[in-house]
């Protein structure tokens, strides 16, 4: 009798592995919990919608400034160093804005300023943060690898925001006191790595230095493709900008209703990313990324026309699992497929588009909803991000002939 096949590797045992994604885990958990008591105190202090749009702006606007330059320390200084600063900086100004709020010093204007610091820190660290998982694992586990760590990604996304709605009630501070002892640990996690990683040549911060990841990209057309297919896809189809006009106008479900629209993609995420934890992508994986982005389209559409809440819910939750194969496809090209000199760099470029398209989506989608109606410009998104689908599979062959992720190399790309 033919010998059964050898169950694949434990991952959790693979060295680093388990302080990588932990201390990526915590620090999402901490943003979420963050996220939310900054948004209801800042409200509760201004009782202005335009004061919640300046959070977003506070955030925002450091992110575009300091990313380039920040992947360009990514490929020039120590990583692990880089990113214990940034968590060490963030745990200091979450234990900050707790003891403010404890003593009610806090004020709106002190929200902006510490949630710029944030943004700044997260500009830094998650270029440097991004090539750890490559430098820790081989190219055979690193899919398996990425559906883990973004599994716990989804749970942080999940428990992140409902935790913090229930320590709100008993003041912000408290959610910040939670914020600031996650990232005290994932400072921790991080500083336990041991991280081997080659030598890389010196740069002067040039402007062809700073932006060489950019360059990068220009000369490799597979992926290049993976990155704009993603980016155009989740900019025409940002359905989850219009939640709250749906929940409420159209499947008319009220704030819990909202609550469960919130979360069906982070669940539908969770669930595929386990399951290609467990078994990952075999061959044709350019086939299959282009499957998932249209099927986060026709998903989009389906959403547009609901008028189940129920429909909505398993909708969004199919929406969230495609994407979860896109982004793994996308990770996987970027991480195996960059040397190790240009990892910093090319992860910043791919941070910048994805963060960009993500905030450029809602805004394109309430634009439109103005002046279309929310169901019109949902369904319209749906249809673009197909339209984009099928002219990229034409555009991009070798992304669409990409067969096992596993296999890429600097030099398959």
């Amino acid at each position: 009798m033919p010998d059964a096949p050898a169950a694949p590797p434990s991952l959790l045992r693979h060295p680093g592995l388990v302080a990588v994604i932990g201390a990526r885990a915590l620090s999402a958990f901490a943003g979420q919990v963050q996220g939310v008591a900054v948004g209801w105190q800042v409200y509760a202090l201004t009782h202005s919608a335009a004061a919640l749009g300046f959070v977003g702006l506070a955030q925002f606007l450091p992110m575009v400034a300091f990313i380039f330059p920040a992947g360009h320390a990514a490929d020039q200084h120590n990583r692990q160093r880089i990113v214990i600063t940034c968590q060490t900086i963030e745990l200091l100004a979450a234990a900050f804005m707790a003891y403010a709020s404890f003593t009610h010093q806090l004020n709106a204007t002190m929200i902006y300023g510490l949630v710029a610091v944030f943004g700044t820190c997260k500009a830094f660290e998650m270029p440097a943060q991004q090539t750890f998982l490559p430098s820790i694992v081989p190219p055979a586990l690193f899919p398996r690898a990425t559906a883990l760590s973004s599994s716990l990604f989804q749970v942080a996304s999940i428990a992140g925001p409902s935790l913090g709605g229930l320590l709100y009630g008993l003041g912000a501070g408290v959610c910040y006191a939670l914020c600031a002892c996650s990232f005290a640990v994932a400072a921790l996690a991080t500083w336990s790595m041991v991280i081997t990683s080659p030598a890389r040549p010196r740069q002067r911060a040039t402007l062809a230095a700073v932006f060489g990841g950019i360059a990068f990209l220009r000369r490799k057309p597979t992926m290049l493709g993976a990155i704009s297919l993603d980016l155009f896809a989740v900019l025409l189809g940002g359905a989850t900008a219009m939640l709250p006009i749906f929940a409420t106008d159209i499947l008319h479900a009220g704030p819990w209703g909202l609550g469960l629209l919130r979360a069906a993609p982070a669940i539908g995420a969770l669930l595929v990313a386990a399951v290609l934890a467990r078994h990952p992508l075999g061959r044709h994986a350019g086939r299959w990324m282009f499957a998932a982005v249209a099927v986060f389209g026709v998903a989009t559409i389906l959403f547009g026309f609901s008028h189940s809440i129920a429909v909505s819910v398993l909708m969004l939750a199919i929406l969230g699992g495609a994407d979860v194969v896109s982004v793994m496809v996308r990770g996987a090209l970027v991480q195996l497929g960059t040397p190790d000199e240009m990892r910093g760099r090319v992860s910043a470029v791919n941070m910048l588009f994805i963060g960009s398209s993500n905030q450029l989506g809602e805004f394109e989608s309430g634009m439109l909803a103005a002046v279309m109606g929310p169901v019109p410009a949902v369904v319209l998104g749906g249809i673009g991000t197909l339209v984009i689908t099928g002219v990229w599979m034409g555009l991009f062959p070798g992304l669409r002939q990409l067969d096992r992720l596993e296999d890429i190399t600097t030099e398959t790309v």
